[in-house]
């Protein structure tokens, strides 16, 4: 089922089918594919640029090595891809550099392919979604696009705002509250764990679907910000025994592998479940997400490149490999 998130409880009350199907229609994604090429083109521009020659050599593999390295895609994922490609092309017999892209585009695929999960929510109820992120990464847009299309499917939203210190974050985060309609638990000063542990009750109180728990942007390097939203994932398991039930990391896609250190610093930290990549256009780093699927393989739950809600989707790896490739 091509959707944001697998919408999977049963409905509270009878509908009809017709219904039904209103309620759980998802966003379409027509022209997407278009806009994650034109917004990986930097990357995709200096790959394709590899294959304009007329041989298949050591100098084309060379070309390539470092097209990716310069897209972030890190050296253990540059070498896996070479030595994967190579056999490729020698199982294929591949004679023209053209074929070697398409075979690239295999390679970058499958290597991709354990990153592809579904995001499903209506297992638990509510279903408690903490997502973490460094300031300007796109976390509260993320929290708010992601809030609109769970509606969208069907599932009751509550929204948490944990990050308490900043006030712009807790106003951005009530725009979209009321922008989408759904309830907001929302405490100036308050203590974050404390927040959250409130919004894991009302959310099962009132029946709610989702609890999203927006928590404070902060950097790796910040011990005593790390160690709180450590704090907050043993509170709200205290709310809920089985809960978080997801971990989210927002990342910068133009941080490039930066972001994997990201990824590392904050899985130690809260035990990360799935990944939001953002503003993928206008880098030429979009090769990050191989060096994550070779060197620590999270799902990557939704790729975004631009600001309008439909440019946040589901990830799909054969999409991204032939996005990525140009």
């Amino acid at each position: 089922m091509d959707s944001w998130a697998r919408f999977a409880c049963e409905p509270r009350t009878p509908v009809s089918p017709r219904d039904s199907a209103r309620t759980h229609r998802l966003p379409s994604r027509g022209g997407w594919l278009d806009r994650l090429k034109n917004g990986l083109k930097k990357t995709g521009n200096s790959i394709t640029t590899v294959f304009t020659g007329t041989q298949i050599d050591d100098a084309l593999y060379e070309e390539l090595e470092t097209a990716l390295l310069l897209a972030d895609a890190g050296v253990p994922a540059t070498e896996f891809l070479l030595n994967d490609l190579r056999r490729r092309v020698k199982e294929a017999r591949a004679t023209d550099p053209a074929q070697v892209k398409t075979l690239l585009q295999d390679a970058i695929a499958d290597m991709l392919a354990p990153l592809e999960k579904t995001l499903v929510v209506g297992v638990y109820h509510p279903t408690v979604i903490m997502v973490a992120g460094v300031n300007g990464a796109g976390k509260t847009t993320s929290i708010g696009k992601l809030t609109k299309h769970f509606a969208d499917a069907g599932a009751s939203v509550l929204l948490a705002a944990a990050d308490t210190f900043r006030a712009a974050a807790r106003e951005q985060l009530a725009v979209w509250a009321d922008r989408n309609q759904v309830e907001i638990i929302s405490q100036q000063g308050a203590d974050p764990s404390a927040v959250s542990f409130d919004a894991v009750g009302a959310g099962r109180a009132r029946r709610k679907d989702v609890v999203l728990v927006d928590t404070a942007g902060r950097l790796p390097t910040q011990k005593h910000l790390m160690e709180e939203l450590t704090k907050i994932r043993r509170v709200v398991t205290k709310a809920d025994i089985t809960a978080p039930h997801e971990v989210l990391l927002v990342i910068d896609g133009n941080t490039g592998q930066n972001a994997l250190a990201q990824v590392k610093a904050f899985d130690e930290a809260v035990q990360l479940t799935g990944l939001v990549v953002t503003k993928l256009d206008g880098t030429a780093k979009g090769g990050v997400l191989c060096a994550i699927a070779r060197e620590k393989p999270i799902p990557v739950y939704f790729v975004g490149v631009g600001e309008r809600l439909e440019d946040l989707q589901t990830f799909k790896a054969r999409e991204f490999a032939q996005a990525l490739v140009g």
